[in-house]
């Protein structure tokens, strides 16, 4: 008899134990979708969630072209010669006129950020070309400098500057689409 008791205390004690694991198993899934449904979706990630640029990987001179809410943007790591030459201009003959030192962070100079795309139609401009060595329009002619500037052509303002802060000295984080004055 003894046996018998013993036999009957480990099946209840196995289901027990198997019936407990299936009630935690099936609550866990009855509230997950719940649970799940406090993140936001991939739609509202990409329609305004901060993006963070790794900066160690572009070189001097060298820049990259960003997609942030369905729109591009341009990361330039200047040259000290860039840097020199945009701040070197006599800021009265621009036709938007913006001193360099208020298109890039205090400490940061080497670091331009811009919105990727002319000011005149939209067009995305080529980095490195044009006749101040920054970018150039194809489409319609627009030069600007390194500094984003419009400097000939039919752009009529300078390329926008976004939102942004560096987190660190090597990665940035972009918050806000470009303000206008």
């Amino acid at each position: 008899m003894a046996s018998v008791q013993h036999a009957e205390g480990d099946r209840r004690d196995f289901l027990f134990l198997a019936t407990g694991a299936a009630a935690a198993v099936g609550g866990a899934a009855a509230i997950w979708p719940f649970i799940s449904q406090l993140a936001p979706d991939a739609g509202t990630i990409a329609a305004g969630a901060p993006v963070e640029i790794d900066l160690a990987s572009i070189p001097a001179g060298g820049q990259v072209k960003i997609l942030w809410r369905g729109k591009p943007y341009f990361v330039r790591n200047r040259t000290e010669a860039e840097i020199k030459s945009a701040q070197d201009v006599d800021v009265k003959t621009l036709r938007d006129p913006q001193p360099d030192a208020v298109r890039v962070k205090e400490g940061h100079a080497k670091w331009l950020i811009t919105a990727a795309n002319c000011t005149h139609l939209g067009c995305v401009p080529l980095g490195n070309q044009g006749d101040y060595g920054g970018w150039f329009c194809p489409c319609h002619g627009s030069h600007f400098d390194t500094s984003g500037r419009i400097r000939k052509g039919p752009a009529p303002t300078n390329l926008p500057i976004p939102q942004y802060t560096f987190v660190s000295e090597t990665r940035i984080r972009i918050t806000g689409a470009p303000t206008t004055a």
